[in-house]
């Protein structure tokens, strides 16, 4: 199964925050709140996402990674299918359906990530959520359906509300496989390995089936 790195923004109003009140023996924690990811309205990248299939992908995001305490965001999206603890930002610990919108509330962390995300906050820094996931895409109308949803992050990005897909480009031209194991690799990784042990002989014709594999991948 050939899945694309998708993302979506939600246009809406930044995020709502709240500083828990501090003393000397536990320092303030900042929480973050609001929409966090929309079903069943065309977005920005002219995508729709069917509410029932958000549905189950964030009570399989719950069971997996909420309630385990490793639903980490990062700050900005990467150009990965999988979450760098390194450059995480906030912990989600609230993740719900309202009708077609999913509201979340997070944990600002005190990593180094967290500490610029709360400083922009602080300075009135407009911020929003973006949810990282791989899928599918089915074109009805005009349209692309988002198929076989994987919720893999929800991130920190700066004015959620601005015009144009920021993020597409090379993030969204990448491909990953879900491999027997459920972990997802990067179809240049596969390409790469299986490139590097055919016989010369056979290096051509392996070459003639990727590039038309592809083309009809991005179609």
């Amino acid at each position: 199964m050939l899945l694309k790195l998708i993302t979506q923004t939600p246009i809406t109003e930044s995020l709502d925050f709240l500083i828990e009140e501090g003393n000397k023996d536990k320092p303030a924690n900042m929480y973050v709140s609001g929409v966090y990811m929309v079903a069943e309205e065309k977005n920005r990248n002219n995508r729709i996402y069917s509410a029932d299939e958000m549905a189950k992908e964030v009570q399989r995001y719950n069971e997996e990674f909420v309630a385990k305490s490793r639903a980490l965001g990062e700050l900005e999206h990467p150009q990965s299918a999988t979450v760098n603890s390194e450059r995480a930002c906030h912990l989600i610990t609230e993740l719900k359906m309202d009708g077609n919108k999913v509201i979340g509330k997070s944990k600002v962390l005190r990593t180094p990530m967290g500490e610029v995300m709360r400083s922009l906050i602080q300075d009135g820094v407009k911020m929003g959520m973006s949810s990282r996931a791989l899928g599918q895409l089915k074109e009805k109308d005009g349209i692309n359906h988002v198929e076989n949803m994987k919720l893999i992050a929800i991130d920190a990005v700066a004015d959620p509300s601005a015009p144009g897909a920021f993020v597409n480009g090379i993030l969204e031209s990448k491909a990953f496989v879900l491999k027997q194991d459920g972990r997802f690799e990067e179809v240049y990784d596969i390409f790469e390995e299986k490139l590097s042990s055919l016989p010369r002989k056979d290096v051509d014709l392996y070459l003639r089936e990727q590039i038309i594999r592809f083309i009809n991948a991005i179609k």
